[in-house]
């Protein structure tokens, strides 16, 4: 069975936003949405990552828990600074940060967390994974910056995913 249906879920989910966005259970768009709920897994399947197998459970939690308390900060520090931006403009910049993460799992959740704490943003990897180019909209130092990414987002990643 779950050769034929690898997502299940997604096979469902895929079925019925057929026939919702159709608005129309008429035989032709049950067949349509069958064969788009079968189809549509099984040629992704190939696409699907590994399951990632989390080593410390506990350590998601703090992680989960250290991001939230960021967003807020971040928030603040940014509104701060466009407050204040017409007496001193902020110091964006590009930071290179080496990276000990290898796990694809564990830079995937690195990327959503660079993405939802305002202020930086994913800009790119490097191809063998050792170096991520990050921007910063606000930076008084770099090397102060660099650890408190590292040790505040990296270390807990390795310790989940590695």
């Amino acid at each position: 069975m779950s050769r034929l249906f690898p997502a299940p879920l997604l096979s469902l989910s895929l079925f019925v936003l057929w026939l919702v966005l159709n608005l129309s259970v008429s035989p032709g768009n049950l067949l349509l949405a069958a064969m788009l709920g079968i189809l549509a897994p099984l040629l992704m399947a190939p696409l699907r990552p590994q399951h990632a197998h989390v080593k410390r459970p506990r350590a998601v939690v703090g992680l989960i828990v250290r991001v939230g308390l960021d967003v807020v900060l971040s928030n603040l520090q940014v509104a701060w600074g466009v407050l204040r931006a017409g007496s001193r403009p902020p110091r964006s910049t590009f930071v290179h940060i080496p990276l000990a993460l290898r796990d694809a799992h564990g830079l995937a959740a690195l990327s959503m967390i660079t993405s939802v704490v305002p202020g930086t943003v994913w800009s790119e990897l490097a191809l063998d994974r050792s170096v991520l180019l990050l921007h910063v909209l606000d930076l008084d130092d770099e090397k102060a910056f660099i650890e408190h990414f590292k040790h505040t987002y990296e270390r807990p990643l390795m310790e989940i995913f590695e």
